[in-house]
């Protein structure tokens, strides 16, 4: 029997009352395991009712005892991430140490969250004019949306809700349909952790729900990332209705790959970067730019590595797990075939892949297509699946040029020995995250996530001290004290509280 899974409203479950369900499946089996709740505008605004009331008491909740709780939070995922990654597993399909990966990577902007005293401090000019001082100050937003993706339920989401929460704000939430049950785990770690209801709230649902979180009027901030045409439906809906909005799109990345490279070090990569997660990552390598006459020994060395994967169950040990959802997994295939067709060179064919796993999975394997064109659908579009595509370039400009006229800019990766030319491409490449031999270039929670072009809609990358920027604004005090006063004694050592 199918799992129900609800909403999280006020610091509860709330049974979803639509009469409206989405089916969740266990991709490695083609099994459905749980009904999701899908909300009506109703449902919304009860969540956002809940938030709004929580709101003056969690912004008026002092810095220290704000992130006492963020501190304890953080020690109670720390301690049970393995439950956390067990969930992604069985309704996403990647790999247990993918998804242990996930949730350790969200765990360092929870950490991050930690220190936001440090970023929410203001400035102070004594005397700015006579007897006049000035100061500046941050202060939260409000009730703020986060819409997130299927393919990091845990990740994505920990990228804004520490600390939209450590800045004072309180949270809507809607997760993808597809894997759900992560965000009720992790509401409820909140509600463990001591956050007061209402600061952090889960509405399940569709369309529906993230139509009503763009237009309601007490939501003042709105997160999003996924596919490049629905971030843009989200900025634009949501920047109408007067919200502050970060929109993070989809992507086409490059790995740049020179003659003096190391061949070895870069099929590494490829094979890594291309099919973690089955290749259902934002900053995962489709395209690999063979520069000059490496295109032969490169292609031979990713496919003696490609052929080796398991593809299978996640939960078996296997290197690859299951796409997440049928459609999307013959969808993804269809490319295989037009790039086919096209004339591509079909070197390791996913399609032929025999899993461990159940026969009803959503499998393909890793594929690898060589000698792909710049005007083959498999290179022009994202396909978000464990396809790479090696493209033979001449020169180091010829392969700039396809990155810089590309209309996403996410991530991109260059392999070389020289020193000039990283410094060269890190220089002149148009696209907002750069790996020099990394093939993942994903910044520490301390810098801040977000391409350029198509790939970012708004002007705030995610986490990071931009992050902190969009979930507060600025204010500055100008002051004159005529008559200043002081009364009272108290020899106890000040305390924060």
């Amino acid at each position: 029997m199918p799992t129900h899974i609800p909403h999280w409203i006020d610091g509860g479950r709330r049974d979803g009352a639509s009469g409206r369900t989405g089916p969740v499946t266990d991709p490695a089996t083609g099994e459905v395991t749980g009904e999701v709740a899908l909300a009506s505008t109703e449902e919304v605004d009860a969540a956002v009712a809940a938030a709004s009331a929580a709101y003056p008491g969690w912004r008026d909740t002092s810095l220290a005892r704000r992130t006492a709780v963020l501190f304890r939070f953080r020690e109670l995922l720390n301690a049970r991430k393995p439950e956390l990654a067990e969930l992604i597993t069985a309704e996403h399909g990647k790999v247990l140490d993918d998804a242990l990966g996930e949730v350790s990577r969200g765990q360092e902007v929870v950490e991050f969250a930690c220190g936001v005293p440090h970023l929410m401090r203001g400035g102070f000019t004594e005397n700015a004019s006579t007897n006049v001082d000035v100061h500046s100050v941050r202060q939260a937003l409000g009730p703020v949306a986060i819409i997130s993706p299927f393919n990091f339920p845990a990740m994505v989401p920990m990228w804004f809700f520490p600390i939209a929460i450590a800045c004072g704000n309180t949270v809507v939430l809607k997760p993808s349909e597809k894997d759900p049950s992560a965000s009720l785990w992790m509401a409820e770690l909140w509600k463990e952790a001591g956050l007061p209801d209402g600061v952090f709230n889960v509405v399940q649902g569709d369309k529906v729900a993230v139509d009503r979180l763009l237009e309601h009027p007490d939501i003042q901030g709105v997160s999003f990332v996924g596919s490049t045409p629905i971030a843009k439906y989200v900025y634009e809906t949501g920047t109408a209705h007067d919200k502050r909005v970060q929109a993070l799109g989809g992507a086409k990345n490059h790995m740049l790959v020179l003659p003096d490279a190391d061949l070895d070090l870069a099929a590494d990569a490829a094979v890594n970067a291309g099919f973690g997660s089955a290749g259902e990552r934002c900053m995962a390598i489709s395209a690999v730019l063979a520069v000059g006459g490496v295109g032969d020994d490169l292609v031979a060395r990713i496919a003696e590595r490609t052929r080796t994967l398991r593809t299978g169950d996640g939960r078996k040990g296997c290197d690859m797990g299951p796409l997440v959802t049928k459609q999307h997994r013959d969808k993804v295939a269809s490319y295989v075939d037009a790039g086919e067709e096209a004339g591509a060179k079909l070197v390791v064919d996913g399609r032929q892949v025999q899993p461990d796993g159940g026969e009803d999975g959503f499998w393909l394997g890793p594929t690898l297509l060589d000698h792909v064109e710049p005007q083959m659908s498999v290179y022009t579009d994202e396909i978000f699946g464990p396809v790479l595509s090696v493209l033979r370039v001449d020169t180091y400009e010829h392969a700039l040029e396809l990155i810089n006229t590309n209309p996403y800019g996410n991530g991109t990766a260059i392999f070389t020995n020289d020193g000039g030319a990283a410094r060269r491409f890190q220089n002149e490449v148009e696209v907002g995250m750069i790996g020099i031999n990394v093939p993942i270039p994903v910044p520490m929670a301390y810098y801040s996530f977000g391409g350029w072009k198509s790939s970012l809609f708004g002007d705030s990358h995610a986490h990071g001290t931009e992050g902190v920027h969009f979930f507060t604004r600025g204010k500055v005090v100008t002051s004159r004290w005529l008559d200043p006063s002081h009364g009272g004694l108290n020899l106890g050592f000040p305390q924060n509280a």
